[in-house]
């Protein structure tokens, strides 16, 4: 790999931290994450592309024992361990009225019409977006050294009566974020090859 670097690309051991080395947390040290780090993540997460830059992702930072105890009953069995003991846990959502916002996020044309009017737009821009700012929001916690724990396994109608009553935000996943312990990692699961993945047209 490292010998395949071109000019300008990401050194060996950035990409190990990013995705060759990086793994998916099951258990987490003692150890909070500061405020100022969230806002870092956040400043990065943003910055990454979106259709129309209409950036529909909304995140909900769960740190406080209270909040982590309301949030208990929605997680699946399998995720409840691991969910509470994390220093930090990301509601990922998508705000179904984001194109209220583009005329900030994208002045260059009256972009409100193309979604006002069309649930299938809405709903399908929404959730494609959002799941992209989701993957930023991994990436970006790895680059500031942070481990990630994404997952489903959640009741959603739940979470969002919990959490997001009275708002046009949904669900889209979760994310739990803090620092890993390392003993507690699985076993590297294999990968598709290229060519069982991708065609070269």
């Amino acid at each position: 790999m490292k010998d395949l670097l071109p000019n300008g690309a990401l050194d060996a051991e950035a990409l190990d931290t990013l995705f060759l080395e990086a793994r998916s947390q099951n258990a987490w040290q003692d150890k909070d994450i500061p405020e100022e780090i969230l806002e870092q993540l956040y400043d990065l997460v943003k910055m990454g592309p979106t259709s129309a830059n209409c950036s529909p992702a909304r995140f909900v930072f769960i740190r406080s024992r209270e909040a982590k105890e309301l949030l208990a009953p929605a997680l699946s069995s399998g995720n409840r361990d691991k969910t509470l003991s994390a220093p930090v846990t990301v509601i990922v959502c998508q705000d179904m009225a984001f194109y209220d916002k583009l005329g900030e996020l994208f002045p260059h044309v009256d972009a409100k019409p193309w979604f006002t009017g069309s649930e299938a737009m809405i709903s399908e821009t929404a959730f494609r977006n959002s799941s992209l700012q989701g993957g930023y929001l991994i990436m970006a916690a790895r680059a500031l050294g942070l481990d990630c724990g994404p997952m489903s396994g959640f009741d959603a109608k739940l979470v969002e009566q919990t959490f997001l009553a009275g708002t046009s935000w949904k669900v889209n996943f979760m994310v739990n974020l803090g620092y890993g312990d390392p003993s507690q990692v699985f076993g590297r699961l294999p990968r598709l090859k290229m060519e069982d993945a991708c065609k070269l047209l």
